[in-house]
């Protein structure tokens, strides 16, 4: 593994073996619509088809919800967030936030016997 934190939907990592649990790690991104893009996908809800504009929208926001529980894993001395998650759940009715969230760990090169 590299300067990078590894992340894995998995709760173990092939060749790696789990030496420290350090905890829970999060990061959110809580974005709201915006007018201008409401109008153009209210168009292609009509006409159907993929909304591009809340489709850009929503990507953006998992990166950043993702990057920030890195940093935060980061910071906690992990090498690794494994068992991770994305969840999201609507604030209002024109906000959303994406939440990413899993155990942060520290990963070691498991040796063959």
């Amino acid at each position: 593994m590299g300067d990078d934190i590894l992340v894995a939907t998995t709760d173990t990592v092939p060749g790696y073996r789990v030496v420290k649990v350090l905890g829970v790690v999060s990061g959110s991104s809580v974005r709201a619509r915006h007018l201008g893009r409401d109008i153009v996908a209210t168009v292609r809800t009509i006409l159907g088809g993929e909304v591009k504009e809340y489709t850009e929208l929503l990507a953006h926001a998992r990166e950043e919800a993702l990057s920030r529980m890195k940093e935060k894993a980061r910071k906690m001395g992990a090498n690794a967030v494994i068992g991770f998650r994305f969840a999201t759940s609507m604030i209002g009715g024109r906000t959303s936030e994406i939440l990413a969230y899993g155990t942060a760990v520290v990963l070691e090169e498991a040796s063959e016997r």
